[in-house]
């Protein structure tokens, strides 16, 4: 039989359970709780910086266009590929692809 009680959100009860986190011991949970609060502000900041990235994107567009040139400088886009590819593995592939159509649009 379980010794889990159930508990509010983000408590702990005696015999060392953590509803939300899944930890079985209140120190794992407290460890378990710290880490999602990083990476929610992690993910905060990621999301700020690709905000970023959009806006600058705009700019290099909007000026490619204005000079007569087109809107997707594909060369370029390759060696964002192969940069993610190369530092994340194939998964970076992937994420640069989302980053290069949230900044650019799909073509």
């Amino acid at each position: 039989m379980s010794t889990e009680t159930r508990t509010a959100p983000g408590t702990t009860t005696a015999e060392g359970t953590a509803a939300d986190t899944g930890a079985r011991t209140p120190e794992a949970a407290g460890i378990i709780t710290d880490a999602r609060q990083r990476i929610d502000d992690l993910d905060g900041r990621i999301i700020g910086l690709v905000q970023e990235r959009m806006a600058v994107s705009a700019v290099i567009q909007r000026e490619r266009l204005t000079s007569g040139g087109r809107r997707v400088n594909l060369s370029r886009e390759m060696e964002i590929l192969a940069h993610y590819r190369d530092q994340l593995g194939k998964p970076g592939t992937a994420l640069a692809m989302t980053l290069l159509e949230l900044s650019r649009g799909q073509i």
